[in-house]
C-alpha cells in the first residue's frame, strides 16, 4: 500500500502550481512553462475555450437572443449583486459567478464581482492598462499611510515594457510623469468634442491633461501576436463576451494557449483549492488541496513552489484557510496582517453634460476605448484636505433619435431616418483609497460554501477621505466642463457599495519589514519561500490607474525570480 501511496504522489507531483487562471494566473503559467517547468494550473471554474465557448461572440445581434440580450426578471431578482454589474446581460450570463454560487459574509455591504472560469475575468475585463510610476510606488512613504512598497518603478519598468510587447497595449506616448509611457500600438482616434475638451484642458491648466486611453487591444498587430493567433481588433465593442479574433489581450487567447504549447502545463478545471500544505518539518508548503468542483471530493498535489493568483479576496480565502501549527492564523502570516489593510477604487462620482458645438460633426462607426484623465491632485504636493488622489474617464457623443408620436409610413420613415441631437459629454471618477486595518476579509467561524469551506466575510466601507474626495472631483471637473463650453452640467454619486469598482486589493501586501506585511520585493511570502502571490492580495496601496497591468507585470517579474531561485536553491 506504500508504494502505491508513493506511486500516487509522484503522478501529482509538478515543479510548480499556479491557483487560478486569471490575468495574473495566465501570465506566472506562461512564465513557468516557459522556462521549462512542469506546472499545474488550478482553476476553481469550467473550462472556457478560445473561441470555442464564446457562444454569443460571434456578432449575434439582439433580436437573435431570447430575451433581446436583457436579463430575466427572475435572474435579476435572485442576484441582486451581480445584476448590478455594467457588464452582466444575457449574452455575458455564463461568464459571472450567480450569488448562490459561492455566498459570502458582507459585514459591510460589499459587491463581490466574479468570474469563476479558466480566464477568470480576463474574458469581461475593462481592458484599461496604466503604467504606475514613483509617485504611486513612493505615496505610502511619502504621505504616512500603509507601509512603503518595496520596490520601485525602476524595479518593475523593464517587466511592464515585457508584458505590454507581448499583450499588445494601444495608446500615445504623452510624455506625462505620472503615468509613464510604453511599447505601445497606434492609439485610437479622437472625435471632435474630445479634442476640443483636451484643447482646452491643456491651455487652462499646466498639470492636467486629457490623453487618449491606453487598452489591450490590437490596433495593429504585430508578428509576436500573429503568432498567438490573434488578430487586429474590430472594434465590436462586445468585448465581454469573448473575442474569437483574440483583439483584446485574455488569458483565453494568449497566454494559457502560449503555455499549452510547450507542452509543458496541465490544466485542471473545476478545481477548489482549500488550502495550501505546510510541511512543518521542512518549512515549506509542499502543495495544495483541491476539492472536486463536481464530486465534492478532496484531493493532494505537491509542488516546489506555489503561486496564488486566485483573484484577491479568493487568495486571502486560501492563505487564510491555509492553516499549521506552525501557521495557525493563516499561512505566512507572522506579521497578523493578512486579510487587513484591503482597499478598492471609488468609482462612485460622476458628472455629465452637453455641448452645442461642433454640430456639423458626428462619429461613424465603435471604438473599444475612450480618453483618460491622469490623476492631478496632491502630485507634487499634498495640496487639499484629504490623502492622495483621483483619475478620471471622459467621452463624448452625440445621440440619435426618432420621432415616435407618428403612425403607419410615417413611423417608419422616422424610425429609419433618425436625428441627430446634441453632443453629450460625461466623466466617472476613479479614486485612490486608503488601506486600513479596519478594511478587511477574515473566515466566517460557523458558515461553509458548498464545497465545504468556511465562508469569507467581508468588511470594507467608505471613509472621510473618499467623502472629501468625491466633493473635490465633482468641483474640479465642474469646472473644467465649465471651462470647455459645456453646459447643464450634472453631477452624480450613484453611492454604490465598495466593490462593485472590481478593483480590490490587498490583504496580502508587499512590504519591506516581516513584521508589517506578507510579501517581500519578488512577491514572496516573507515566512514559506516557495510561496509566490501576484494577483491584487499583494497590492500595498491601490493608486488610481487600472491594476490589470502592474498584476501582469508582476507576475512575469516574480516567476523570472522564483525559477532563478529554484535553480539555486534557494527556494
Amino acid at each position: 500500500m506504500s508504494y502505491l501511496n508513493i506511486d500516487a504522489q509522484a503522478l501529482n507531483t509538478y515543479d510548480a502550481i499556479v491557483i487560478g487562471s486569471g490575468i495574473s494566473g495566465g501570465w506566472a503559467a506562461k512564465e513557468l512553462t516557459g522556462k521549462g517547468l512542469r506546472t499545474l494550473v488550478l482553476e476553481r471554474g469550467r473550462d472556457v475555450r478560445h473561441i470555442k465557448d464564446y457562444p454569443t461572440g460571434n456578432n449575434t445581434q439582439p433580436w437573435e437572443f431570447e430575451h433581446r440580450n436583457q436579463l430575466r426578471r427572475e435572474v435579476r431578482e435572485a442576484n441582486p449583486i451581480i445584476s448590478k454589474c455594467y457588464a452582466f446581460y444575457e449574452g455575458t450570463e455564463q461568464f459571472f459567478v450567480k450569488d448562490a454560487e459561492h455566498p459570502y459574509v458582507q459585514e459591510q455591504p460589499f459587491d463581490w464581482i466574479r468570474g469563476y472560469q479558466v480566464g477568470g475575468k480576463s474574458l469581461m475585463w475593462a481592458r484599461q492598462t496604466q503604467r504606475w510610476s514613483d509617485f504611486d510606488y513612493e505615496g505610502p512613504a511619502r504621505d504616512g499611510f500603509a507601509v512603503d512598497w518595496p520596490i520601485r518603478y525602476a524595479d518593475i519598468a523593464p517587466w511592464y515594457s515585457y508584458v505590454e510587447k507581448f499583450a499588445g497595449i494601444t495608446g500615445n506616448k504623452d510624455g506625462i510623469a505620472t503615468l509613464p509611457d510604453g511599447e505601445f500600438l497606434p492609439p485610437h482616434e479622437w472625435n471632435c468634442v474630445e479634442k476640443h475638451f483636451s484643447q482646452k484642458v491643456a491651455a487652462r491648466y499646466k498639470d492636467r491633461h486629457v490623453i487618449m486611453g491606453r487598452a489591450a487591444h490590437l490596433t495593429s498587430p504585430k508578428q509576436i501576436h500573429f503568432d498567438q493567433g490573434r488578430a487586429q481588433c474590430q472594434h465590436r465593442t462586445i468585448c465581454e463576451r469573448g473575442c474569437p479574433f483574440g483583439g483584446y489581450f485574455s488569458s483565453n487567447s494568449s497566454t494559457i494557449p502560449w503555455a499549452a504549447k510547450t507542452g509543458k502545463m496541465t490544466l485542471r478545471p473545476d478545481s477548489v483549492v482549500h488550502s495550501i500544505i505546510y510541511d512543518e518539518k521542512k518549512g515549506r508548503a509542499t502543495g495544495v488541496r483541491v476539492v472536486d468542483a463536481n464530486t465534492k471530493q478532496m484531493q493532494e498535489f505537491y509542488a516546489r513552489i506555489i503561486f496564488v493568483n486566485a483573484a484577491a479576496l479568493n487568495t486571502n480565502l486560501i492563505l487564510l484557510n491555509s492553516t499549521s501549527h506552525r501557521f495557525p492564523n493563516g499561512l505566512g502570516n507572522d506579521s497578523g496582517v493578512l486579510g487587513k489593510y484591503v482597499a478598492f477604487h471609488n468609482y462612485r462620482a460622476g458628472i455629465s453634460g452637453e455641448f452645442d458645438g461642433h454640430l456639423d460633426s458626428t462619429t461613424d462607426g465603435r471604438r473599444p476605448n475612450s480618453p483618460y484623465i491622469p490623476r492631478f491632485r496632491n502630485v507634487l504636493k499634498q495640496e487639499t484636505n484629504f490623502l492622495r488622489g483621483y483619475a478620471a474617464g471622459f467621452s463624448a457623443g452625440r445621440i440619435s433619435y426618432s420621432d415616435q408620436n407618428a403612425i403607419g409610413a410615417d413611423l417608419k420613415q422616422n424610425l429609419l431616418n433618425p436625428k441627430l441631437g446634441g453632443w453629450h459629454v460625461g466623466s466617472h471618477m476613479m479614486g485612490e483609497t486608503i488601506p486600513k486595518e479596519t478594511n478587511y476579509v477574515a473566515l466566517d467561524p460557523n458558515l461553509k460554501d458548498p464545497f465545504g469551506i468556511q465562508q469569507l466575510k467581508i468588511s470594507i466601507v467608505y471613509d472621510d477621505n473618499d467623502e472629501k474626495m468625491i466633493k473635490d472631483y465633482q468641483e474640479q471637473l465642474t469646472e473644467m466642463f465649465t471651462e470647455a463650453g459645456f453646459k447643464n452640467i450634472k453631477l452624480r454619486d450613484d453611492k454604490r457599495n465598495p466593490g462593485l469598482d472590481i478593483h480590490e486589493m490587498g490583504g496580502a501586501r508587499m512590504g519591506k519589514d516581516p513584521k508589517t506585511s506578507i510579501l517581500n520585493k519578488w512577491n514572496q511570502m516573507h515566512a514559506v519561500k516557495n510561496v509566490f502571490v501576484t494577483d491584487g492580495a499583494c497590492m500595498t496601496s491601490t493608486s488610481t490607474q487600472n491594476p490589470s497591468l502592474t498584476y501582469m507585470a508582476m507576475s512575469a517579474r516574480s516567476a523570472d525570480y522564483a525559477v532563478k531561485a529554484m535553480k539555486k536553491g534557494l527556494v
